[in-house]
């Protein structure tokens, strides 16, 4: 019999839930039979976030708990429960399970699996409902019933991919399996793991581009909800209002560069026998997605562009050169093509100027549009006519003065700057 196949299912499980089945589209899910259940964690080969779930656990499921699991997952994310708000020096079972709690109250404990950790139930008896994971995470801390806990379990060994084996209930983040299956334990009542978050081979960069991939997929999803018509499904008001909250935090012009990385990506595709084709399952090979983001950076070299930019702008590239590749165009009125190059991924390398003349921002466009690129970025300092139109995804970044006293407008992304000069 075939392992259950979570991709075939997904959209009926999700057809009355827009936001969600609009957030789904954009997460991969992979099954793995590593994990006990399910959980999310970031790939450390592609820096997204990926959903794993074990088919046989998925297939003995109702559908309402397959769509409650699913919701669960996707409520983990959206609150950063396995980014930003993780706290450190906090064992990781106790953090999870504090998320849980949170995160069930907002889906109905009918809704879940019968393991699922839910205040007012078993041993959160005495839990109120409706708090923060921050709130339940202080109540365990001080729990009599849970001070021997340690939050680690010891029984399951982790694999080098941060992937955990074993006989707990749930996994940390290097790859050991969380709660150890015996008697009352904090884990017992936990159902997904969350592996990977923690793995050493997930690089800061990566993580961070995680985040801001998942922030811009999050983004995306909340206004294809709300122009569907059918509203957002079981997302209270209140949720909602939480979700749309943190899509509107301080802009960080890193973020915002690692995020357009991330967004622009290519997919390029082969036949795989291995995967099943969507279309035509079990008749034609399905596609393997090896995603290469091909970025053209142009540098404005004109005189007007100080050097605290360049420096900036060439330190931060030095971190994102660990997860893709860029080419570099030096321009001015024209582009220095003898000066082009690609910066490989891995490598380290100084800022130089090596043009001092006037700036045309139509040159580097057309030389950016006769090329197969993904993405377009361009350092400058704003001080031209407005170029023509990009074949792909175009971001202006400049010093906050630049981008006030900007020469023209556009529609286009345009980010500030915050370096000293």
């Amino acid at each position: 019999m075939n392992d259950f196949n979570l991709n075939m299912h997904v959209h009926r499980l999700l057809r009355d839930e827009p936001f969600f089945a609009a957030l789904s589209r954009r997460i991969d899910k992979c099954s793995s039979k590593a994990i006990p259940t399910a959980g999310v964690r970031v790939n450390p080969e592609t820096a997204q976030f990926e959903m794993l779930y074990n088919p046989d656990f998925f297939k003995e499921l109702e559908d309402k708990h397959k769509r409650g699991v699913l919701i669960h997952e996707f409520y983990h994310l959206v609150f950063e429960h396995v980014t930003s708000r993780k706290p450190e020096g906090v064992p990781h079972l106790m953090w999870n399970v504090a998320a849980d709690l949170s995160i069930n109250c907002l889906i109905g404990k009918d809704n879940l699996p019968e393991m699922c950790c839910y205040p007012g139930e078993g041993q959160f008896e005495k839990y109120p409902s409706g708090k923060t994971a921050e709130y339940y995470l202080k109540m365990i801390q001080d729990d009599e019933q849970f001070q021997n806990e340690g939050g680690e379990g010891s029984e399951g060994e982790g694999d080098s991919d941060g992937e955990g084996e074993g006989a707990g209930s749930a996994g940390d983040e290097s790859g050991n399996q969380e709660g150890s299956g015996k008697g009352n334990g904090l884990g017992d009542g936990q159902f997904d793991a969350h592996e990977g978050w923690g793995n050493s081979k997930v690089s800061e960069e990566a993580k961070e581009m995680a985040r801001e991939r998942l922030k811009d997929m999050t983004r995306k999803a909340s206004e294809e909800a709300s122009s569907s018509g059918r509203g957002w499904g079981s997302v209270s008001s209140s949720v909602k209002k939480e979700i749309m909250k943190r899509l509107k935090t301080k802009i960080d012009w890193r973020k915002v560069l690692r995020s357009f990385i991330g967004s622009a990506q290519r997919a390029d595709k082969s036949s795989s026998i291995r995967r099943i084709n969507r279309r035509f399952p079990y008749i034609h090979p399905g596609k393997k997605i090896n995603r290469v983001a091909n970025i053209a950076i142009s540098i404005d070299q004109s005189g007007s562009v100080s050097d605290a930019e360049l420096n900036a702008f060439f330190s931060e590239l030095n971190k994102l050169a660990d997860l893709a590749t860029f080419t570099v165009v030096p321009f001015d009125s024209k582009v220095a093509e003898d000066k082009v190059y690609v910066w490989k991924k891995g490598e380290k390398r100084k800022w130089e100027r090596v043009l001092y003349g006037g700036t045309d921002f139509d040159a580097p466009t057309a030389y950016v549009n006769k090329r197969n690129f993904d993405g377009h970025i361009v350092l400058t300092d704003l001080y031209a006519p407005k170029p023509k139109a990009s074949r792909c995804r175009r971001m202006w970044m400049a010093s906050k003065h630049n981008v006030e006293h900007a020469y023209f407008k556009t529609n286009e992304r345009v980010i500030a700057i915050d370096i000293k000069q």
